[in-house]
């Protein structure tokens, strides 16, 4: 009888933790959550989500550490789950026959497609910066001038005293790197 009043003492101080927690964690998950997902309804029902799962990995032995950072962590990959394509897309290729192509225009989701988007679209561009910074110097210059500043191969060509098929060469290598590496996160969004 003793274990059994101490097991309902324990769950009843459990009970009691779990709801401090989600009382002061509320408001700001909440806001996090609105942030991203627009529609008022879906918004909810990801902060429930994320304090069912917290009540049953609370209930686990392994006790939770940074409980905050946890919840913020679990309503990221709840929104992100969101955007997950139900089916899967390659990011689109470089065309060969057009050297002046930006394939940045192809990949990247449009800025005014709404907040769906404008989130997708930012976790692109923190992924691609990131991906950048692991391209042979060569390759990342070539990329940054045509890509993001908008030269020509043949200004390029010019400038560095190279020819424009040895910068074309470094574009591409460069696509493939980042359409590899972007491929994962390009996949969870459904665009």
């Amino acid at each position: 009888m003793d274990t059994t009043l101490t097991a309902n003492a324990l769950m009843a101080e459990q009970d009691k933790r779990i709801t401090e927690t989600i009382s002061q964690e509320r408001g700001r998950l909440r806001n996090f959550i609105r942030r991203r997902v627009p529609d008022t309804n879906e918004a909810e029902d990801i902060l429930q989500d994320v304090f069912f799962e917290y009540v049953e990995a609370y209930r686990l032995p392994e006790p939770i550490e940074q409980v905050g950072a946890w919840l913020f962590r679990v309503a990221r990959n709840r929104i992100i789950d969101r955007f997950r394509k139900k089916r899967e897309v390659a990011l689109p290729e470089m065309p060969d026959e057009e050297e002046d192509g930006h394939w940045l225009d192809e990949v990247l989701p449009s800025a005014d497609a709404g907040p769906e988007a404008a989130y997708a679209r930012s976790v692109l561009q923190e992924e691609l910066f990131a991906a950048l910074e692991e391209l042979p110097r060569e390759q990342r210059d070539v990329f940054i001038a045509h890509e993001l500043d908008g030269r020509s191969f043949k200004e390029l060509a010019a400038e560095k005293n190279v020819a424009v098929n040895t910068l074309l060469a470094r574009k591409r290598y460069a696509v493939l790197h980042l359409r590899a590496r972007l491929q994962t996160i390009y996949d969870e969004f459904d665009l």
